[in-house]
């Protein structure tokens, strides 16, 4: 398989992401405490909505507290919102994955309400992951075994894996550009009728070919990078605390890079760095 997108592809790939994570950055701006998950999910939407977004690869969705760890998830109906409220303290991820002309993406943005030391931390060591998944995808390294090398770190860190806890235990999946012709903006199990079609062809096709558009730990994980692009969400936690980003990752014939630098999470490690070298000069 070679890579399929051009430079204008890539564009509003980029464009789309952008849109995304600008509407969890307004969000994320005015829920404060009391909001409920399902007020957060209704604000994103209509936020993505207004911005001209077509279709979903799947609803928006929001866990505040313990829920951004996926404690006590035990069926698929415990992602979506529910009538959590936020409280003073409260880390929280907001996730959404909107469909503009049938460019897609799939974001993860997470935040916090108040002081909370362990949210620091752990969005601090979220850059390790960003760089390893990177380094190991350009090494044509079998994806099960790039999933392997981030359970490691994550034990080095001494935190918990919560990706596992998504269905088909997944840290990514690719994304295309949809073409299918179901009704848009209709989902079914939170997923858009589109999405399905089109996944259900990916995962045939792939399935022919021995790989999977699913990016888990298992058998189906066993090859190499393929090429195209791949929503990569790296989600970890430590106790009652749980945080992830999710972006695209673009895998070429011969090469990997992140579709874009200038993101709210790197450009807060960014800053961060930049504080540091200051007070290290003075």
């Amino acid at each position: 398989m070679t890579f399929g997108y051009d430079d204008r592809d890539l564009a509003r790939f980029r464009e789309t992401q952008q849109l995304a994570y600008h509407c969890a950055e307004q969000v994320a701006a005015w829920i404060e405490p009391g909001v409920t998950e399902r007020q957060a999910t209704a604000r994103l939407r209509q936020c993505l909505v207004r911005a001209g977004v077509q279709d979903f690869f799947h609803v928006p969705f929001a866990w505040f507290g313990d829920r951004t760890a996926f404690r006590h998830f035990h069926t698929p109906l415990q992602f979506f919102a529910g009538d959590r409220r936020l409280a003073e303290g409260m880390p929280y991820v907001l996730d959404c994955a909107p469909i503009v002309d049938g460019y897609t993406a799939d974001i993860g943005y997470g935040g916090k309400v108040g002081e909370n030391p362990v949210w620091d931390l752990l969005a601090r060591d979220l850059r390790v992951y960003r760089a390893l998944i990177l380094a190991e995808v350009r090494a044509r390294r079998p994806l099960d075994e790039v999933y392997a090398a981030v359970d490691a770190q994550i034990a080095a860190h001494g935190y918990d894996n919560r990706h596992r806890v998504y269905p088909g235990r997944v840290i990514g999946h690719q994304v295309t550009r949809t073409v299918a012709r179901g009704p848009a903006g209709v989902s079914v199990f939170g997923f858009g009728v589109r999405t399905l079609q089109t996944l259900g062809r990916e995962l045939i096709g792939e399935r022919l070919h021995g790989r999977s558009p699913l990016w888990a730990d298992g058998r189906s994980s066993r090859h190499a990078p393929t090429p195209g692009l791949w929503a990569v969400e790296p989600h970890i936690g430590f106790r009652d605390v749980g945080i992830k980003f999710e972006e695209l990752l673009v895998v070429t014939d011969d090469d990997a890079y992140w579709l874009d630098d200038d993101l709210p999470h790197v450009r807060r490690w960014t800053s961060q760095e930049s504080t540091a070298g200051q007070k290290g000069a003075a």
